[in-house]
């Protein structure tokens, strides 16, 4: 029996039927955690093939499930890109211990390498960098390094709220790509103004820094859902849109879509073919099924029935 195949649906003018926000929304990479995986039953109904999934690794998850869901995810045909937070990782052993079992189960080949949201380290690292520094990853043969980008700042990094720091750590890591065979970009926080994050990205370039970015979108969510996340993830001055939202009683109740985040951003990549942001990266705060359901409908690939 033939796997059910989602299919484009008519959309409102202007909205998916905007070939602008179909091409921006080409190789889109999407987030899954190990519970929230659990509730798929089959990936290939939902995802475009070869669909880069990042697993996020929260503290207290054990290795052995973001193995396990890597491995599934492999299993199933799809790029898997697990995070390595720095300040959960003990020592240079446990990196170590995680690559191996990574590569050796599910076929790893690519990281997203990043401080982590936790205050004092565990261990011996505190930033992505020191991971980077190691060697252990060039030396397992990864292919591909992606780091964190913050289009809004970052309060852990920069407690004065600009963007010092951040830009001097990125600047960093521009040169290890340029001196080094790794293949790099930036995956970015979310974020809800497209006008705040053109800037930013307008800024990095005129830094130097020419890494390619893949812009963090918060998929379709109850608007309270996306708030909560949004506070806790210290997203900046775009919580603003939530917040306007939030005041107005026709669309309290109505479920958030980035519709037109997605569509300013695609406009304004078409209008400037070299502009630095290549992909669009979704954190699925709705739920996977929601999310990649949207893609589909807004110009997304459909995924390709497992079964003809």
């Amino acid at each position: 029996m033939a796997l059910l195949n989602f299919k484009k649906k008519e959309a409102p003018v202007g909205d998916a039927a905007n070939p602008q926000v179909e091409a921006f929304l080409q190789d889109y990479s999407i987030e899954v955690m190990p519970r929230t995986a659990e509730k798929v039953e089959n990936f290939r109904d939902l995802l475009p093939e070869g669909t880069r999934v990042y697993v996020a690794h929260i503290e207290g998850t054990p290795i052995e499930d973001m193995v396990a869901t890597a491995k599934r995810l492999n299993a199933d045909g799809f790029p898997v890109m697990p995070h390595f937070p720095a300040r959960i990782i003990k020592d240079k052993a446990t990196l170590a211990d995680w690559i191996a079992r990574y590569q050796g189960e599910a076929d790893v080949k690519q990281a997203l390498l990043l401080a982590g949201g936790v205050a004092s380290p565990h261990g011996d690292f505190d930033s992505s960098m020191q991971l980077m520094e190691t060697g252990l990853f060039d030396a397992a043969g990864f292919e591909r390094l992606h780091v964190a980008g913050h289009p809004e700042g970052n309060r852990d990094i920069d407690a004065d709220g600009s963007m010092s720091n951040v830009t001097a750590a990125l600047k960093w890591k521009n040169d290890f790509q340029s001196r080094t065979d790794a293949k790099m970009a930036l995956a970015t926080q979310f974020a809800f103004d497209a006008k705040p994050i053109i800037k930013w990205a307008d800024d990095l370039a005129a830094e130097g820094i020419t890494l390619p970015v893949h812009i963090g979108i918060a998929g379709p969510a109850k608007l309270q859902t996306l708030i909560k996340f949004a506070i806790a993830c210290g997203v900046g001055p775009s919580l603003k849109v939530l917040q306007k939202r939030a005041m107005d009683v026709t669309k309290l109740l109505l479920p958030y879509e980035p519709t037109e985040v997605v569509a300013e951003l695609a406009a304004h990549k078409a209008a400037h073919p070299d502009f630095n942001i290549s992909n669009v990266h979704f954190f699925p705060l709705g739920g996977i099924k929601t999310n990649a359901t949207w893609a589909i409908q807004h110009g997304g690939d459909a995924a390709t029935p497992a079964n003809a």
